[in-house]
């Protein structure tokens, strides 16, 4: 099991801890990864090219004038594509990007990328992150301790004063033990995690 320091506020080693090899210790499967951020990055994306069908234009209801005896040529209605306004012939409609993934190789990809920070030296455990009122100067100072700027920080289910006072800080992000993701554990250069959160998602995912 791979044992990482636990640091109070201060920034000031107060423990040792030993994560779960399950989680933090495993092969790293780099197409996983790979295919997790991919998903997350297409799921994302919404495909809002849009043009409307001489079906849903508008207006044509009536035939614009009777069918023989005008010297034009037959038309049904003004909103056929070779009338102005008319609508499109093969219009495009919104694309789903979207594409599923296993829930086992989702968490095969995360355990990945949690295994990836630890062996970089990229995950921080603290003891605690409670603040008596919600104050980003005070969440700011706790990053300075630890010598930190872009991070990642997982906290546990109710911790409202910390999740509020990271929210103006630029290139930090507050994430629960329940929504952690490949992409965020990637895109930042720490990830910086509470024992009740790593406990927590040992429990998940062990």
């Amino acid at each position: 099991m791979a044992k990482v320091s636990v640091y109070n506020i201060e920034g000031k080693e107060v423990d040792t801890i030993e994560l779960n090899d399950a989680v933090f210790g495993v092969e790293v499967n780099e197409h996983l990864v790979h295919m997790a951020v991919v998903n997350q990055l297409a799921n994302n994306r919404q495909g809002t090219q849009k043009a409307k069908t001489r079906s849903e234009v508008s207006g044509g209801g009536r035939k614009p004038w009777r069918q023989k005896g005008t010297g034009h040529a037959r038309q049904g209605s003004t909103r056929a594509p070779q009338w102005t306004g008319g609508g499109v012939v093969f219009a495009p409609v919104p694309r789903d990007y979207s594409f599923k993934m296993n829930k086992k190789e989702k968490r095969a990809a995360l355990k990945s990328a949690l295994t990836s920070r630890v062996e970089e030296n990229k995950f921080i455990v603290v003891d605690e992150l409670k603040f008596d009122e919600i104050k980003t100067k005070n969440f700011q100072n706790v990053l300075n301790n630890l010598n930190v700027s872009k991070a990642l920080v997982v906290l546990e289910d109710g911790n409202t004063n910390a999740q509020i006072s990271a929210k103006n800080i630029p290139d930090v992000k507050t994430a629960g033990t329940n929504s952690i993701n490949v992409y965020d554990v990637l895109k930042y250069n720490t990830v910086i995690a509470t024992k009740a959160a790593v406990a927590a998602i040992e429990e998940v995912y062990a």
